[in-house]
Parts: structure tokens; sequence; C-alpha cells
């Protein structure tokens, strides 16, 4: 795609009203570009976009020493309970994405919003005060079940914002979203225990709170951020949803019959498979999975990757280290995200983002290997040193693709109102690939570290292919610009999205992708 301003493709369907003509979109799109930019709600909604983040990875790095203490397992059976826990919470997640973003989109953004953080805090609560191993697990569901926080904020942040502010805002959430995953196991390794771990009959009475209860003090915090955020959500941050039943009452009985008639003809909420079929939507779904999966992939891999040793393919990095190189990666991303991505985006847009990010993709993952190469075949480390830290916080710029998609997602939407569920959908399959990616990912990294086929080296071959399937991927992206234009000609007056619009958009999101791809 092509543009020196603002692309066609940076301009969402929020606001858009069926069968208006040209001028009328004129207008509103300059209405919108010309609303300022509501900094305290979205500040807000990043306060409680932390929550998640921080109640997923808070847990990490007491989780061993609690499933041991309350299973009274074997030191070797201890890695495989902590890892079903850990994978339940996003499991759980899936399964529920749906429910909270349709009952975004019928009960409205703020209710379902609170609701899911004062049940996500209820539960991670509930769950330091667990003293066995089906508690620990019940209270983990429970919690995955209410975390339907992510999909409500990011509708919110969308209506919220205008194609011209809508990278600065979602800028801010994958930073919101980076910080949690900071403070999380910060607030977990820092909190846990504060009195030593439970001894055996340590939960009888007549001891300390803490002594009897070691791992409730970083859920007791966390769950605090959580009702806080749940209060401050109940009392300032406005409703989002636009509902599209007459403000005004009717005047009289003919009145009166019109609008009975107008709310028989509106057409049910389509299904998600409906939703699915809509022109460009299945496309950039499955490209947000595919991103989703390089990104957890990558996580899990690498801190394996640096602390195994040189001579078995690794970089053999201190814990020391780790923490540092760790520590200069997630700086980096928050740098190109808060600094790069907006004017970037306004350049090129959303789009032009996700392809620049999936050529760079297979060259920042070829790297690592190269990276282990300098240092156990040439013995380079002063040129591992010099190469190595300014590679990472370059090759860091590929982050931006994570807010990228999100934009593409809601630029896809069919109507203001599917904007919960569509959203809902996207993070169903993220929720999925974040339950089993971690532990399929550094199981392959073991069985190539063991048997050293293709030097060690060949997990890296893998996750270059998977890398090269997202360079070609986005080159199918659509333009929304011709989407929007496609619904407005093929969608009755007054319809969200039926399944006559849904047969004649699918004959013209073909040429539109088509088109897309030859641009690319």
């Amino acid at each position: 795609m092509t543009g020196k301003t603002v692309p066609a493709e940076t301009t969402p369907l929020l606001g858009e009203a069926h069968g208006s003509d040209d001028n009328d979109h004129h207008v509103a799109d300059s209405h919108d570009n010309e609303k300022p930019l509501p900094k305290t709600q979205i500040a807000l909604l990043c306060f409680a976009r932390l929550l998640e983040p921080i109640a997923f990875f808070s847990v990490f790095p007491y989780i061993n020493e609690m499933v041991q203490d309350n299973g009274g397992l074997a030191d070797t059976d201890v890695g495989f309970y902590s890892g079903v826990i850990e994978s339940l919470f996003s499991l759980t997640q899936a399964l529920v994405m749906l429910g909270w973003g349709r009952a975004a989109d019928r009960v409205g953004r703020k209710p379902v919003l609170v609701l899911s953080l004062v049940g996500m805090s209820g539960a991670t609560a509930l769950f330091g005060l667990a003293h066995t191993l089906e508690q620990m697990i019940a209270f983990r569901c429970v919690a995955g079940i209410f975390a339907g926080s992510i999909v409500t904020i990011r509708t919110m942040l969308a209506e919220q914002s205008t194609p011209a502010t809508q990278a600065r805002v979602f800028s801010w959430f994958a930073f919101s979203g980076n910080l949690g995953i900071f403070l999380g196991p910060l607030l977990g390794g820092a909190l846990a225990a504060p009195l030593g771990r439970r001894m055996p009959g340590g939960h009888e009475q007549g001891m300390p709170f803490f002594a009897r209860y070691p791992y409730a003090l970083p859920a007791f915090v966390v769950a605090g951020l959580g009702f806080v955020a749940a209060t401050l959500t109940s009392l300032f941050v406005d409703e989002t949803l636009v509902r599209k039943t007459p403000a005004r009452p009717a005047t009289d009985l003919a009145e009166a019959a019109d609008d009975e008639d107008l709310n028989k003809s509106s057409p049910p909420a389509p299904s998600a498979w409906a939703l699915i079929q809509a022109p460009g939507v299945s496309i950039v779904l499955y490209v947000y999975a595919h991103v989703m999966l390089l990104a957890f992939s990558y996580t899990a891999l690498v801190p394996v990757f640096w602390f195994t040793p040189v001579s078995l393919g690794g970089l053999g990095f201190t814990p020391g280290q780790i923490a540092g190189m760790m520590g200069l990666a997630g700086a980096s991303q928050a740098l190109w995200l808060l600094l790069v991505f907006p004017p970037l985006h306004h350049r090129v847009g959303t789009n032009g983002v996700m392809r620049l990010c999936a050529n760079a993709y297979p060259v920042f993952m070829a790297v690592s290997p190269l990276a282990s190469l300098l240092l156990r075949v040439w013995d380079a480390r002063t040129l591992f040193w010099v190469f190595l830290p300014p590679v990472l916080v370059i090759g860091s710029g590929v982050s931006m693709c994570f807010t990228a998609v999100q934009l593409a997602v809601n630029d896809t939407a069919p109507s203001p109102q599917l904007l919960g569920t569509l959203n809902a959908l996207a993070l169903t399959g993220v929720s999925a690939i974040r339950a089993f990616t971690p532990a399929l990912f550094t199981s392959l990294y073991a069985i190539n570290a063991r048997t050293q086929w293709l030097g060690g080296y060949a997990i890296w071959v893998l996750m270059v292919v998977i890398a090269l399937g997202y360079t070609v991927a986005a080159r199918y992206l659509p333009d929304y610009e011709a989407l929007k234009k496609a619904r407005t000609e093929s969608n009755s007056d007054n319809s969200v999205l039926d399944d006559d619009a849904i047969n004649r958009g699918q004959g013209q999101v073909a040429g539109i992708i088509s088109q897309g791809s030859q641009e690319s």
C-alpha cells in the first residue's frame, strides 16, 4: 500500500452508517478527526488493562513452591502440575472470551468490564489462600473465567479513538500490557512467603496469618489493584456502546408503531461463524493468530536459549545477564511502541507497518543461532557483545506488529455493534495459543538440545519458517477502505450483518485481498 499522509487503511469502521452517501462519510470522518483525545478515559482504561497480565504472570515466581507445599509432591512432579495450573488460566479464558465479547455488545462495555475486574480480583485473592492442589486449580480457572477485561478494554479504546489518534491510543494499550508483564513477576517474587515457606502442618490455627498463608500477600496486592481499577472504572469511565434504539420518546401512536416496526426489523446478532465469513475478517484473524504464535513461542524460547550452555547451542548467560537482556528488550519495545509506531503508522498505515515487521521477522529469528555461532565456532566474545545488544534493540521493532494487528481487527469490524464480539474471537485464539505454546516450544527446544539436530539450531530453523509464514500471510491483508465502501454498497439500510450481505461481500473481498497482495 502507498500513501504519504494518512492512508485509506488507517480509517476504522467506527461510526459507519449503512446506506449513507460518500458525503456523509466524509463529514463523519472530518468530525472524528477533529475530536480531541479523551486522555483521562484512555489512562483509566490502560490502568485497568494492567490487571490481566499482572494476575497471569504474578504467580510464576512462586507457583512451583506453592504446588510443592500444597501437594507434597516430589521434585520431579512439580513441573507438571505447575504447568497445568499456569495453562488453565489461558485455556479457561479462551472458552469464555466470546461470551464476554457478546455480553459487551449487548449489555454494555462498562458493566462487563467492572464485573470482570471484580471477579478476577476475587479469584486471585482466593488463589493465595489455597491449601490444596484442587483449590489452586479451581481458583485459577475462576480467574480465567473472569478474564474478560482485555476484550472489553480493547473495544472501548477503539471506540474512544479516531483515525487520527488510534495509533497513539493502542501504542499506550500495548505499553500498559508490557508493563503488566513486567510488574506481575516482580510483585510475585518480592511478596511471596514474607515469613518463609509453610512448614508441614503450617496451616493449623494459632500461627501468624502469613505463615499459614505464605502466598496470600502477592495475591492480595494483585487483587487490591483489581478492586481499585474496578472502582475507578465504575465511577469515572464512560460507557462507549452506542445503542441503535431511538433516543427520543414517541409522540403519538403512529410514531410508536414505527419504532416498534423498526425494532422488529433489526436483524439478530450474527453467529460467530457468520462474523468470520464477513469480508476481510478471516484473513485478519488468521494473521492475528500467526503473529501471536510467533510472540509466545519466542518469549518461551529465549530465556531457555540464553541459559543453555554454548556447547549445546545456547548463549550460556548468567541469571543476571538474562535479566539485563530481558530488561533491554522490554525497554526497547516500549520505545518502539511509544516513539516510532505512531508516526510510522501515520505514514504507511496499518498494513504498511505489518508488512515491514513481516519482512523483518525471519531475519530477527535468524539472529539467535548466529549469535550462538559467534561464541561456539569463532569464540568471538568481543564481537558478540558488540553485535547482540544493538541487534536486540533494533529487532525489538518487530513488536510494532502486535499493535498494528489490533488496529487491523478494529478496521475489519462490519459494525461498531460487533466490535466486542470480533475482539473476543481474536482473543479466544490468542488465549488458546498462550495455553499450549510455552510448553510445546520449550519441549521442542529441549529435544533439539539433547539430540543436537542441525547442531542444536533446528528449533530456530522452525522459527524462521513460522516467521516466513507471517511474511506471506501479510501480503493478503485487505484494503480496509475498500471493505468499507463494499459494505456500504452491499448492506441494506439499518442492517448490521446478514447472510445476503455476506454472500454479496464474498464476491468482492477476493478482489480486495488480491489488490492488497499486488500492492504489497
